[in-house]
């Protein structure tokens, strides 16, 4: 297993995941907005079995006057080919670390 923030290559593995979350969002349409999305400094992390991504997360950190800096996540989806409980936990546990080193007070989902 290995757990890793994503790159703009990578979109194809990211979208064939999320296209069971946006089952109407094209390829293209995804794209258009992963690059939209950069300029709100938007990281895609994602948990990989056997080079395949099982788990992944589409995360910001940001700070309001409401919950301060926090780790804002926008998109959470497990593969259902894998156990969706034990992968969405350890990217829930990864979630937490991530926004510990981030300086961040909380998790908002």
């Amino acid at each position: 297993m290995q757990i890793r923030e994503l790159d703009l290559k990578e979109l194809y593995t990211v979208y064939e995941l999320l296209s069971q979350l946006y089952k109407e969002l094209s390829y293209e349409e995804f794209e258009d907005l992963i690059y939209d999305m950069r300029s709100m400094q938007y990281k895609m992390l994602g948990i990989f079995e056997r080079g395949e991504l099982v788990s992944y997360a589409g995360v910001v950190v940001q700070t309001t006057l409401k919950n301060k800096r926090h780790l804002k996540v926008f998109d959470f989806i497990s593969s259902d080919k894998y156990d969706i409980n034990l992968y969405d936990k350890l990217m829930r546990e990864y979630l937490e670390d991530y926004s510990r080193i981030a300086m961040c007070k909380s998790v908002i989902f």
